[in-house]
């Protein structure tokens, strides 16, 4: 499993964008996203911990090496 980088919650909205979600809705926060059948909330933080990284791409079943090479592209 590759290393997660350190991203911002508006980063990886972004990143999940060119990874087609679209975002459904805001509340306050947390930024709720969906593709399909499959969602996913983003914290919109300055830095997202490890673990929240990994849980919300498990959540939106992405793989991490799909969010990397989205992150790069």
């Amino acid at each position: 499993m590759p290393k997660f980088p350190v991203v911002s919650g508006a980063t990886a909205v972004r990143t999940l964008e060119r990874l087609g979600f679209v975002v459904v809705r805001q509340r306050d926060s947390h930024i709720v996203m969906r593709r399909g059948s499959s969602g996913c909330i983003v914290p919109n933080h300055r830095e997202l911990k490890i673990g929240t990284l990994a849980g919300l791409l498990k959540q939106a079943e992405v793989t991490p090496d799909d969010f990397i090479e989205a992150l790069h592209a």
